[in-house]
């Protein structure tokens, strides 16, 4: 089934407001509070990502990119990760609505995209 609108899951340094501001515009998002992973370890935020076919929005560079490579090399699919860099939360969903408003869920399989 061809899925067109992306749904985030938020990391849990990403501002929870960001979260706040998409839900006004009518987008799907989750937190790391929210889905009760606050704590765990980055293979497991993706993993639970994964599970629940949710692009990840991150701040950690560095690890992300690793775990995104370690699924490419595994053949392992994942529904897209949002390595964004720090900035005011407004800014950030300015960014992050180019790719909603522009980016269908299944183009955003397996996509590493910075922001």
């Amino acid at each position: 089934m061809k899925r067109l609108f992306i749904e985030l899951y938020l990391d849990e340094d990403v501002d929870v407001l960001v979260a706040t501001l998409l839900r006004a515009r009518g987008f799907v998002v989750i937190t790391t509070l929210e889905a009760g992973q606050l704590g765990n370890d980055d293979v497991s935020q993706l993993r639970y990502a994964v599970s629940q076919k949710k692009t990840l929005v991150t701040h950690n560079r560095a690890d992300f990119e690793s775990l995104a490579q370690s699924y490419f090399t595994a053949g392992q699919p994942h529904y897209g990760i949002i390595i964004a860099v720090r900035r005011n939360p407004h800014e950030l969903v300015r960014r992050l609505l180019v790719i909603l408003n522009r980016v269908t869920a299944d183009e955003m399989e397996n996509q590493l995209r910075y922001i």
